[in-house]
């Protein structure tokens, strides 16, 4: 039902976009007034903004896999457009009303040519930098005490790694990147907190040699992970959901991907490491991947848990903070928010979680968000990096 309402505007503000160029480039020059400019200018500009449409209704193909990412990179170059150009705009009404220096420069032809060359230059450049940017991935480390005792561990080193969305936008090679800095981490546990796929399984591009890569990754007591919000079968069409919760379920091929890998998938499960420490995985609270929203409480997963013993809590979405301080975990770690993957989303999520990226303590619980390795959506990072988070825990009983 939503995609009723968002079709309509995101045609509407491409419109918009599609005018106000025009009229910038016709005071540029007067040949883009020419029927052999206009023509091609729409036509370019109309593919790739219905994009998004066209890889949704294409069959799975090569071809379709192309137009899919295509449309992830125009994704983010719309937003800045939009957003720059909608500033644009603003300051024009707010200048209307102060006259000056500065109001008649604004509303001048070689004013309105400037300010046009400087936002091309800006959205060129902020684009190019977040696909280029995306591709890196940065090592971020922290640090926390757990005043308990860890068997005959001083202190443990976890990996924390979340939101690989593997798919249209991310594939073997930012796979291996992360995977060599991961190992050279000497890591004791590594952690995967979700969102390991972007929906569509059919998106991987060889799914076998991912899971080798994968495969790849070396720690003391192996590879742990949980499931995420994208981590069920559904197509999205500019990100929104088209299916209907009922059919919001995960993909078998999922869980087998995860075995070749050599990630043991914890699916609102203890499991007792070493039998030194607890390492809990829950369900996402979103979408436990079988059509229903049903997941363990805290009090219900940790109730029964040994609580001299450290208590590590996986799960994606960095949700009930209090309520798991309050039935005995020490340390919650998670994905999911990205930190906003791109500015200016990167301020304004701060305003929507508890602990939107970073570390945060509650009471004796140390929460952990990354903003994670992949990307979802635009194929772009602006103002966040794609990481992963070695932390060091050590043990004071």
């Amino acid at each position: 039902m939503i995609l009723l309402i968002i079709i309509p505007i995101y045609i509407a503000l491409n419109l918009y976009i599609l005018h106000r160029v025009h009229k910038w480039l016709t005071a540029c020059s007067k040949r883009f007034h020419s029927k052999w400019f206009v023509v091609p200018y729409i036509v370019i500009y109309s593919l790739l903004a219905l994009s998004l449409l066209f890889a949704f209704l294409l069959p799975s193909s090569g071809f379709q896999v192309l137009v899919k990412r295509i449309s992830n990179y125009w994704l983010g170059t719309f937003v800045y457009i939009l957003m720059f150009i909608a500033v644009a705009d603003i300051l024009r009404l707010i200048l209307k009303r102060i006259p000056g220096k500065v109001h008649d420069f604004f509303f001048s032809k070689v004013g309105y040519v400037f300010v046009g060359i400087f936002l091309t230059a800006l959205v060129g450049g902020m684009s190019a930098y977040g696909i280029a940017h995306s591709h890196i991935v940065k090592v971020n480390p922290y640090e926390v005490t757990i005043r308990k005792n860890c068997g005959d561990n001083s202190d443990l080193k976890v990996v924390l790694i979340a939101d690989l969305h593997l798919g249209y936008s991310v594939g073997d090679r930012q796979m291996q990147r992360m995977v060599k800095k991961i190992n050279e981490q000497d890591a004791d546990l590594v952690v995967f907190a979700g969102d390991i796929f972007d929906n569509e399984y059919e998106a991987l591009q060889n799914p076998d040699k991912i899971a080798k890569t994968l495969a790849g990754i070396k720690s003391r007591y192996g590879s742990f992970g949980v499931f995420g919000n994208h981590d069920v079968t559904e197509r999205l069409l500019g990100g929104f959901s088209v299916t209907s919760k009922e059919n919001e379920v995960r993909d078998p091929r999922f869980e087998e991907f995860a075995k070749k890998a050599g990630i043991q998938m914890l699916d609102d499960e203890v499991t007792l490491i070493d039998d030194a420490f607890y390492l809990v995985g829950r369900k996402d609270v979103q979408k436990p991947g079988d059509g229903t929203t049903n997941r363990m409480e805290p009090e219900e997963i940790l109730g029964d848990l040994n609580k001299t013993k450290p208590i590590i809590v996986l799960e994606h979405q960095p949700k009930q903070l209090e309520e798991l301080e309050a039935a005995g975990a020490d340390m919650q770690l998670c994905g999911h928010t990205h930190d906003g993957q791109m500015f200016p989303g990167n301020l304004t999520i701060k305003l929507m979680w508890e602990n939107a990226c970073g570390y945060l303590k509650k009471g004796n619980l140390h929460s952990i968000v990354t903003s994670g390795v992949g990307v979802w959506g635009p194929a772009m990072r602006v103002g966040t990096d794609c990481e992963i988070c070695p932390i060091t825990v050590h043990f004071q009983g």
